[in-house]
């Protein structure tokens, strides 16, 4: 009999049986010594909730609307890249798990499905990620690209000027699509029902790349162009220049220091996504959660905050919401459960968070996502906190 799928760490077992080591370590892993990576979930777990009883929690609500989109639950599905390396087929899988569940979906540029691959398989619009390139032709194709397939809003990604090193994607080799060699041939030959999958799936590079990258042609190719095409002179000014083309929602993802957040707001931005890359750029930055209420008492007033950063419970989102995040994005934890069973298992995650988020609302006397707050979490008071050690209060960044 089966071992029931009672979290998001029965995904990450599940997906860590079933997925090669290379992909696998490239989404669970961060870069350098993964402070960063660490310091997301450890913070997040520090966080105590305030328990309230005796108050009626019937008929809760938690449905929402984030970047003016209507929601199921207070969270989105983060851009990733090479999903469709997780599983086959893997963005498009994600994309109609999101649709089906009422969430909304973001497609990386750096995805192996491409747009119109995922615009023909899904009937919601999704948002698209967007990398600014050296190469500003490729980046207005994108652009175009993105509003013929009628994505609902475009995020701009500003944390990736230059990649952080990854230590594990180095030792293991990793490349686009996987190559087969002494080193691995053992673990994919171990791995074939993911093998064969990724075989049967529409991409197995770079989607949104091959064909309209000009002079380069073939998976090794493109992967040296990408190389070399992060842009270390992005600046505030591109922003206006992204805005001249895309008329629609914009969201600037990256978001980690207040002063950037008054910047993206007054860029006008509609919406900002409080993101360290997921621990996988600068490693030593302070979690997600620890920033969170510095940029909310900044701009929370101004536009949508939204968090991204070791989102895997319901409880999660529940903790980044009384901060006073509008929602959250999930990677990693929808991620795993697409490696450990395509399509269902990202509806699986989705189903698991909400079914915690409802829990943890009753149990803490809420009745609407819409109604937490700060007062939703626990602080000590005077008298416990002379005689019981407190736990890391990240609120006091407010």
């Amino acid at each position: 009999m089966p071992t029931p799928i009672t979290c998001n760490e029965d995904l990450r077992q599940l997906a860590r049986r079933r997925v090669p080591k290379a992909i696998f370590d490239y989404v669970d892993r961060g870069s350098y010594d993964e402070t960063t990576l660490n310091a997301n979930r450890a913070d997040l777990e520090a966080i105590r909730l305030r328990q309230k009883v005796m108050v009626d929690v019937d008929n809760r609500r938690l449905d929402t609307t984030l970047v003016g989109e209507a929601a199921r639950i207070p969270v989105a599905i983060a851009p990733t890249g090479l999903t469709g390396l997780m599983h086959g087929s893997g963005e498009i899988l994600a994309a109609r798990a999101a649709q089906a569940f009422g969430v909304p979906f973001t497609l990386s540029t750096m995805s192996i499905c491409s747009i119109e691959q995922v615009r023909a398989a899904v009937d919601r619009p999704f948002w698209f990620q967007l990398y600014v390139m050296r190469d500003r032709d490729f980046v207005r194709s994108l652009i175009a690209r993105a509003r013929e397939a009628g994505c609902s809003a475009l995020m701009l990604t500003a944390d990736l000027q230059i990649q952080g090193q990854r230590h594990q994607d180095i030792k293991n080799g990793l490349s686009v699509p996987p190559r087969l060699t002494l080193s691995n041939a053992f673990d994919m030959a171990r791995k074939l029902p993911w093998l064969w999958h990724v075989l049967r799936g529409p991409s197995r590079s770079f989607g949104n790349l091959e064909g309209f990258v000009r002079g380069a042609q073939g998976t090794q190719t493109l992967a040296q162009w990408v190389g070399g095409q992060f842009d270390t002179s992005l600046s505030w000014k591109d922003v206006g220049w992204i805005r001249d083309q895309w008329p629609g929602k914009l969201i600037v993802k990256g978001i980690m220091d207040p002063d950037d957040a008054r910047e993206a707001v007054g860029q006008g931005a509609d919406a900002i996504v409080v993101s360290n890359h997921g621990g996988r750029q600068l490693d030593g930055a302070p979690s997600t959660i620890a920033a969170l209420p510095g940029i909310v008492d900044a701009v929370g007033h101004r536009t949508e905050v939204l968090f991204d950063g070791g989102v895997r419970s319901g409880q999660d989102v529940y903790k980044a919401m009384a901060i006073g995040a509008r929602g959250t994005f999930i990677g990693k934890a929808f991620l795993y459960g697409l490696g450990a069973m395509g399509q269902a298992g990202v509806s699986t995650a989705l189903e698991l968070i909400r079914k915690e988020l409802d829990i943890t609302m009753a149990l803490g006397g809420i009745r609407d996502v819409a109604q937490l707050d700060r007062s939703a979490l626990w602080q000590p008071s005077a008298e416990s906190a002379s005689a019981v050690p407190a736990p890391v209060n990240l609120l006091d960044a407010a």
